[in-house]
């Protein structure tokens, strides 16, 4: 059965009754990023409400705002942000996190809500059974930051008006205190690794702060021992379940940092010692580059390496740390020593100098004080 074509009112554009007996109202609408336009119908029980649907996306056309879509879910378009706008720019282990958020925590809880009626009381019904069902603050923060990325999306697609991710409220995060290695206990725990085949790599995170991944992507084509220089330029994640190099996410941690002396010869000694596990393992030896390997060359597994720092924290009477903790280590005595924040930014590679001075507050008085000393010496004697 054909639909019933009613005459159209003056201004009503294409205004028909269905076969259902719903009304439906047709408009032209402009298509966002300068693709095609295509047609949108509004529909109501009534024809005066489908002629106000379609008033409404009018006045939106006028005023620039995208026409909501009354079909499209949730669900529905983060498929298609994952498919269209996630996978082909973003590097494996950042879709796989993406996937796996949209996969078991929003969609179950958000994906049957039309995407133009999704509102912040929404989300954050979301954030909220989310930390009740225990999981931290800072998983229920990314989880409102890829939907919050995702919702940007829609708004240059123009698919909502606002981004309702942003407008919800973030959940409070208590910040853990760093409580770094003092260093008395840094050179305990230097002490205690002498000797040991990764050494080196415990010297390189405490003198220059370098992240596990990093430490452990770093190559040999990447020191300089002769110029006394080391380059970060890419480092180790496991994506897919194997271990492989990727590049930095951001410019600021692609960085050229100088080698302390005592770290330069550390770096030459443990070179000598890759080179006699090489002559042992014989063809057994599976030749990557890597600067810090397995006894056969293959790169370390991260998990292995933090084992194996807790026993050596142990065995020298230090409290646990994350291995991630020498690099608050390295920070907070580059800081400790008078050297300018902004250079210890640099040294850690943050992208923001607000990043650093959050982290490292607690060594900041002990600066501030040595720097009143400094120039009591300079010009006390002028008063």
């Amino acid at each position: 059965m054909a639909e019933t074509r009613k005459k159209r009112g003056q201004n009503e554009g294409g205004v028909y009754q269905r076969k259902d007996g719903r009304w439906e109202a047709q408009l032209t609408v402009p298509a966002a990023d300068g693709g095609r336009a295509g047609r949108r119908s509004f529909y109501g029980r009534t024809k005066a409400e489908a002629v106000r649907k379609l008033r409404d996306a009018e006045r939106d056309i006028t005023r620039g705002l995208p026409v909501a879509d009354g079909r499209l879910t949730v669900g529905a378009y983060l498929d298609r942000w994952l498919e269209d706008a996630v996978g082909p720019t973003v590097a494996p282990k950042t879709y796989a996190s993406y996937s796996d958020t949209v996969r078991v925590h929003l969609t179950p809880l958000l994906g049957r809500i039309v995407l133009a009626k999704l509102g912040p009381a929404d989300v954050q019904r979301l954030l909220a059974a989310k930390s009740a069902a225990g999981l931290s603050p800072t998983t229920v923060g990314y989880i409102r930051t890829v939907l919050r990325i995702a919702l940007g999306r829609a708004e240059k697609w123009g698919l909502v008006a606002r981004n309702a991710a942003a407008l919800a409220d973030a959940p409070r995060r208590a910040r853990s205190e760093v409580r770094p290695l003092t260093p008395a206990e840094a050179r305990r725990l230097l002490l205690e690794v002498e000797g040991d085949r990764l050494e080196a790599l415990y010297r390189v995170a405490v003198s220059l702060g370098l992240r596990m991944g990093e430490a452990l992507g770093l190559r040999w084509e990447d020191v300089d021992l002769d110029a006394g220089e080391l380059r970060v330029e890419r480092a180790l994640q496991r994506v897919g379940g194997q271990l492989t190099l990727k590049e930095p996410k951001t410019e600021k941690s692609r960085r050229t940092l100088t080698l302390p002396p005592a770290l330069a010869r550390s770096l030459r000694a443990h070179r000598v010692r890759q080179l006699e596990e090489r002559m042992a393992a014989g063809p057994r030896w599976e030749e990557r580059g890597l600067v810090f390997t397995t006894a056969k060359g293959t790169p370390l597994e991260p998990s292995n390496v933090l084992k194996r720092f807790k026993a050596h924290l142990a065995a020298a009477g230090l409290p646990p740390q994350r291995f991630h903790d020498l690099r608050h280590c390295a920070a907070s005595l580059l800081l400790a020593q008078g050297v300018p924040a902004r250079v210890v930014m640099d040294v850690l590679g943050h992208t923001q100098i607000s990043t650093t001075m959050d982290l490292y507050a607690h060594v900041m008085p002990a600066a501030h004080r040595e720097a009143a000393a400094r120039m009591e010496e300079i010009l006390g004697e002028t008063g």
